[in-house]
């Protein structure tokens, strides 16, 4: 899903608990104790997708799988992935017994007709009695603005955009209730980002995004222009002359000249992009900010592998060994 998903995972990763509050039954008490992290995590690294927790002081692991669209090979993912979560666990801690798990996939677009709210993944013969998985399908897509809001957290507040009823006015107070939640301006950055990178998804053909844009734009007054991600979004906004002059005022013709054919410009502006919110993830793991040369192999890898991977990448290894793959030549994937 590309800038989608390496969005939604840094969002879901800031905030566990609002993720987990919406797919446990009302009212049960449940503690968040943390991604899941083990040796498996060398084999497949999209097991930070899973998260332990005690439901009613029990323990519990859910699994949450973004998808753009319920594909055929979905099921086919949440299966695969669930053995490999299996084995990590048991790996974890030989001899106890796996805690109950939980898969959704979280869809974003697709068909007008409702979804089912369960998916299955059949490994049986056929004419015999079920076997392999099944999983809950949560379909934000075919949402009201309004019930993304009663699950009561900013994280949801950012598939706004993708909601069946979505409006310019419903946009208007999502982006005001962003800005008075939002803890500090990196998290309001953030959450605008992902905002309004759910906007591009656009599955009811709202076409709501250059208003977006400009809302997001009035409400931090300029700030986010300098915000390397959403910055990148309201310059290519301009330049494919999405903003009203009169509402941002008028580009000099020097600058028209610059955005105007610049794909060369764009390219290094989303490479910019990449780099920021990757390098702000490495700081957080190494405590530093990357040097040039790091920041390089990170732009590098990034376009080579995708920057999905370079993000797990970046959960995973720890210290010198982040360092040292860093270092490694790029191999194309």
């Amino acid at each position: 899903m590309g800038d989608a998903d390496i969005t939604l995972r840094h969002l879901a990763r800031r905030r566990p608990d609002d993720l987990v509050r919406a797919f446990v039954p009302e009212g049960r008490p449940v503690e968040v104790l943390g991604w899941i992290d083990s040796q498996v995590t060398n084999i497949e690294r999209r097991l930070d997708k899973a998260l332990r927790l005690r439901v009613d002081g029990e323990p519990r692991v859910l699994h949450v799988e973004f998808c753009f669209a319920l594909r055929d090979d979905v099921p086919d993912r949440v299966f695969e992935y669930l053995g490999f979560l299996f084995a990590a666990l048991r790996i974890e801690a030989p001899g106890e017994p796996v805690p109950p798990i939980e898969s959704v996939a979280v869809v974003l677009s697709g068909r007008r007709r409702r979804l089912p709210a369960t998916g299955q993944r059949r490994t049986a013969w056929p004419g015999r009695p079920f076997s392999g998985t099944h999983f809950r399908v949560d379909a934000v897509y075919q949402r009201t603005v309004g019930e993304l809001r009663a699950r009561g957290s900013v994280l949801w507040l950012v598939f706004a955009p993708l909601a069946r009823n979505a409006t310019a006015d419903a946009l208007r107070e999502v982006v005001a209730e962003i800005h008075a939640r939002a803890a500090s301006a990196e998290e309001r950055a953030e959450l605008y980002a992902a905002l309004l990178v759910m906007a591009t998804v656009d599955p009811w053909g709202h076409n709501l995004r250059k208003e977006l844009v400009m809302m997001v734009e009035d409400k931090e007054e300029g700030l986010l222009r300098r915000t390397p991600i959403i910055g990148e979004l309201i310059i290519e906004a301009e330049r494919r002359g999405e903003l009203r002059g009169e509402q941002r005022g008028e580009l000099r013709g020097e600058q028209r000249g610059e955005l105007r054919g610049e794909q060369r410009g764009e390219r290094r502006g989303e490479e910019k992009a990449i780099a920021e919110l990757l390098g702000r993830l490495f700081a957080r793991r190494i405590g530093r900010r990357p040097t040039a040369e790091e920041e390089r192999s990170i732009v590098e890898r990034a376009r080579a592998i995708g920057p999905g991977e370079v993000e797990d990448a970046l959960l995973d290894l720890e210290g010198e060994a982040l360092i040292r793959w860093l270092a490694e030549p790029t191999r194309r994937s």
